[in-house]
């Protein structure tokens, strides 16, 4: 069994100590932190996100920090800020919350745009500027954001080069059946969700060991046909009649990264075709721009990668 194959099982099985009914979810997040990306994650209030988050954190023995993202949040309150210290005689730097391994930006639409922008230098180069000054962020940083579907007063739709920043869009949905009632029987024993210490969640990997992975996750081979499978796939978008904005030469690179990943999940060396369909969707989602008309026929970005993934020859 590899290292990512064991961590990734290991984390997951951690993690639904706490999370229950929402594997892929987990999965999803998982494998964003193993490949180095960042996740967004679209669901209503109450689907256990920023439990998740928080768990996989622990499980991880990754420093955890969550910011409410309102409409009068400023960068500063994100970034930090210079502050003059009187009795050394000089400014010195004030972190701020971004400063963490793993930061939740909880309903990131509510935030103005120039406040969403603010992270988008620490996602994509590990770092920030104050002042002029560059500060660099912990290893491994990974940001998850939430923003719920269905509630869009006083909210700034996020513009596409911050979509872009995130390797996921992964969709939270209501849990089964069978699920929530055992969500509901752990809460009738006492289930505190801000607590993880009560759930029993342990740290069963380090952040050398997620390094370790992403250096695996690298070394994973790409056969030509494979290689061009994906790029197929991504260029397809750009002539699909129900897409008006298809995804761009970064979506492909991050499409092969999340495929390896998940090909050293399954404990592989080399890059398959269904590794490939696999992550399509929470790649690709929140990069495409739909045509109005098939918005208005109902058509989801979900279901346009379905037809596109459709219509390409895989290799054999």
């Amino acid at each position: 069994m590899s290292t990512t194959e064991q961590i990734a099982h290991a984390l997951e099985a951690e993690v639904e100590k706490a999370v229950v009914g929402q594997s892929e979810v987990v999965r999803q997040c998982i494998l964003a932190v193993l490949a180095g990306g960042h996740v967004l994650l679209e669901g209503v209030p109450g689907t256990a996100k920023t439990l998740l988050v928080k768990t996989l954190a622990r499980a991880i023995g990754c420093d955890f920090r969550r910011i409410q993202l309102t409409p009068d949040l400023m960068p500063a309150d994100i970034l930090g800020v210079n502050v003059f210290n009187t009795a050394r005689g000089e400014f010195e730097f004030r972190r701020g919350p971004i400063f963490t391994q793993f930061l939740l930006a909880d309903e990131i639409n509510r935030a103005p745009a120039k406040t969403q922008s603010a992270l988008l230098e620490g996602m994509e180069e590990r770092r920030v500027t104050v002042d002029g000054e560059p500060h660099r962020l912990p290893e491994p940083f990974t940001v998850f954001a939430t923003q719920n579907p269905v509630e869009h007063e006083g909210t700034y739709p996020l513009p596409e080069a911050q979509l872009d920043r995130f390797l996921f869009k992964t969709l939270v949905d209501y849990p089964p059946r069978e699920h929530e009632g055992r969500v509901l029987d752990m809460h009738h024993r006492g289930l505190d969700p801000h607590d993880v210490d009560s759930l029993g969640v342990q740290a069963v990997a380090s952040p050398e060991q997620i390094s370790s992975c992403q250096a695996e996750i690298t070394a994973v081979n790409v056969e030509e046909p494979v290689m061009g499978y994906v790029l197929d796939l991504v260029r397809a978008t750009r002539q699909s009649p129900f897409v008006l904005l298809g995804a761009s030469p970064r979506a492909a690179a991050l499409l092969l990264v999340a495929s390896k990943a998940a090909a050293a999940e399954a404990g592989r060396e080399f890059l398959v075709p269904d590794d490939v369909k696999d992550m399509a969707s929470p790649t690709l989602r929140h990069r495409l721009i739909l045509q109005p008309e098939a918005e208005v026929d109902g058509l989801t970005p979900d279901a346009a990668i379905e037809s596109i993934v459709a219509s390409v020859p895989v290799p054999r």
